[in-house]
């Protein structure tokens, strides 16, 4: 079947909630082995600290760096032991399980080409797959969807919060983001803009009017009004109503959401503290993927990925640093799992990276080419010339999918 002309994508900012967005395309249902793939690209902007998600208990090294914030497999708050060497932070039980169940698998000593520890370029680094910051101003993804295998396309996106998220934005007009400041569900601004597209835009105007359905039907079902920023509760609400979307046959195939607060400088806690809370949320929002996409979600991958890594040491007020080498998180019915991906620099001061940080041995965008080219039928040559320009030497990683 031959593409339709893809139309310009439109963002849509319901104001205060945590940033999201989700794709109107492309349609998969008429492929010819019966899959109708989803993908879900979570970004955590500020630094995860990978040492503090997935533990290497086994290192001899990890207790003295890590310190006051070291996860232990006992305690009242035990990590949750993946294997011999590796432990889950305790508050991701909904992770653990779905690990147990080989749907879920971790990626550790994982890493972006960029070195420089800065927030700014390295979220600019991971959202635009160049390996360098400030080359482009389309990110990844949007051109892995102007790539996929021809089929049926839905010429719209949905985006909520300050900014679309650069991961899924194009630079050309005919694929770049025009915003438009829109209030909450039940606000006299946010009726008119919806008026206003319905003649404008009917599709767009649909797509508005399920997520402002969705909107009002969270609050109701937590009675209470709904959360701002990007707390747990936000996490878990945002991957509610993106679930929701991605569920229905119309629904999107495609989606990106972004958080932000994990730039743990201070008070990082171990097991439980504020690391632990960011956790949860991310946790509940996996839940919620699980649950509202139910029969979809044995053909869904969820890849977490965030910008750099944190120190391999504890600093002075019980926090960690800007980093380099992390973990990315893979999740979903699709996803080969029960397994830690590794090659284990270890902790010795010897190893780390610059003598401070975890060394990074596995490149973030062999993790993407495999899920993208396994998930979704992108053809190595085009990953490595269009979606990651100037990355022909990295090879995709193989049996990320089942």
């Amino acid at each position: 079947m031959e593409w339709e002309t893809l139309t310009s994508r439109r963002a849509l900012l319901l104001g205060g909630a945590s940033f999201a967005a989700w794709a109107y395309l492309p349609r998969f249902a008429g492929a010819a082995d019966g899959r109708d793939p989803r993908l879900v690209v979570v970004i955590l902007r500020g630094a995860l600290d990978g040492l503090a998600t997935v533990a290497p208990i086994g290192d001899p090294d990890y207790a003295g760096l890590h310190g006051s914030i070291a996860l232990t497999t006992d305690g009242a708050h035990p990590a949750t032991m993946l294997d011999s060497f590796f432990a889950l932070h305790p508050a991701m039980p909904v992770f653990a399980r779905m690990y147990k169940e080989k749907h879920a698998a971790v990626v550790h000593a994982v890493a972006t080409s960029y070195r420089d520890r800065s927030h700014f370029d390295g979220q600019d680094v991971l959202e635009s797959g160049f390996p360098g910051p400030g080359r482009v101003q389309s990110g990844w993804l949007n051109r892995a969807l102007e790539a996929l295998p021809p089929g049926q396309r839905v010429t719209n996106a949905l985006a909520v919060g300050p900014t679309a998220p650069l991961v899924l934005r194009g630079a050309a007009p005919t694929v770049g983001w025009a915003p438009v400041a829109l209030p909450q569900a039940g606000d006299d601004t946010a009726m008119r803009v919806l008026s206003l597209y319905n003649h404008r835009d009917p599709k767009l105007a649909s797509a508005l009017s399920q997520g402002l359905e969705l909107d009002k039907a969270a609050r109701i079902e937590d009675m209470k009004p709904q959360p701002r920023g990007n707390g747990p509760s936000a996490m878990r609400l945002v991957a509610r109503g993106a679930a929701k979307l991605m569920a229905a046959d119309t629904g999107p195939r495609i989606a990106a959401l972004a958080f932000d607060g994990w730039d743990t400088h201070a008070n990082e806690g171990g097991p439980i503290g504020r690391s632990a809370q960011l956790l949860s949320g991310l946790d509940s929002a996996l839940a919620e993927f699980e649950s509202g996409l139910a029969d979809r979600w044995r053909d869904t991958v969820i890849l977490v990925a965030t910008e750099f890594g944190r120190t391999a040491r504890i600093n002075g007020t019980d926090g960690t640093d800007h980093g380099t080498g992390t973990v990315a998180l893979l999740a979903g019915g699709a996803v080969n799992g029960g397994r830690i991906i590794s090659d284990w620099p270890g902790l010795k001061l010897g190893n780390l990276y610059e003598g401070r940080d975890l060394a990074p041995t596995t490149d973030l965008r062999a993790i993407i080419k495999g899920v993208l080219r396994d998930h979704l039928g992108i053809s190595e040559p085009v990953l490595a010339q269009t979606v990651f320009p100037e990355s022909a030497k990295l090879k995709p990683m193989s049996g990320l999918v089942a």
